[in-house]
């Protein structure tokens, strides 16, 4: 059987395979721009043809359009969509991983340790006289804590973690650069991409516009936020070892190379993307 810290490293695992294939996606997915951008400049017509549904009948069919693109329009569609809806999408991905993953945690230790629980906690007298069994009700219990968590800020989030898992987060540079991450997520979905007081409180010192000001998502920003999401997986693996030691997390580490060797993969990626961001804007002017 698998010890807690076992399974607290697969929970951690299996979130990192998440990452590493949002990764694999952008990569694949601008690659396969930089191809279609081949193919219309190859085309010998002047206009291109693409049909595409615009409704959906009652039998499950779609109902199709065709519309004549210029070789122009087509590549400033693709071009939205892998050097902005890309970043952007894949930054939502980003913090859905993590925070779930956040989550997972949060309710293992509690399920596996219920004396972190406070005794003043209230049940709801509904759901303690419905409950089939005492795990019900715990499972109850659990659920209403994390829903609390959800609706605290960056630093009392934090300060949760640590009062319940034992792991201070604050004290990690890659922690604050995901609360960054997830003010621009937030701005992005709520306010149109628009920085606000909000954004500004809880970026702080990593807030990159000031109030009012469009907040950019661009591959590069994709790439440098996924690396940070990264190494707090790792946070997370060191630290919650050294509570509970996982023999599959050590066992993990000994087959990884160095550190060097994975940092300069991640900047050559980014370097690649900016000369190919680069490229694109110098034709474009």
């Amino acid at each position: 059987m698998k010890s807690f810290g076992d399974r607290l490293f697969k929970s951690i695992s299996d979130s990192r395979s998440l990452l590493f294939l949002q990764g694999e996606m952008a990569q694949l997915t601008f690659i396969a721009y930089e191809k279609f951008i081949e193919l219309v400049n190859e085309e010998k017509a002047e206009k291109i043809p693409i049909t595409y549904p615009v409704g959906y009948r009652a039998d499950n069919t779609p109902i199709n359009s065709t519309r004549d693109f210029t070789k122009d329009e087509l590549i400033n569609r693709y071009k939205h969509l892998s050097l902005i809806k890309l970043p952007v999408d894949g930054i939502y991905q980003l913090v859905t991983i993590m925070d779930t993953l956040q989550n997972e945690i949060f309710r293992n230790i509690l399920m596996e340790f219920p004396n972190k629980i406070s005794n003043k906690r209230k049940v709801d007298v509904e759901v303690a006289l419905g409950a089939k069994s005492l795990e019900e009700i715990k499972i109850s219990i659990v659920n209403n804590i994390l829903n609390e968590l959800a609706y605290k800020s960056p630093k009392d989030y934090s300060e949760e973690f640590n009062k319940y898992v034992g792991v201070n987060l604050l004290e990690h540079p890659p922690f604050h650069k995901y609360i960054e991450l997830k003010a621009t997520r937030d701005i992005h979905i709520h306010n149109s991409g628009i920085a606000n007081e909000i954004y500004l409180t809880k970026a702080a010192t990593l807030a990159r516009v000031k109030n009012g000001e469009f907040l950019p998502v661009d591959i590069q920003y994709f790439l440098q936020t996924y690396e940070a999401c990264l190494q707090l997986t790792e946070i997370l693996e060191l630290e919650l070892d050294k509570i509970w030691v996982s023999e599959d997390y050590r066992a993990y580490k000994k087959s990884l190379g160095t550190k060097d060797e994975k940092t300069e993969t991640v900047e050559k990626v980014i370097a690649e993307t900016q000369e190919i961001v680069h490229d694109e804007e110098q034709k474009n002017e």
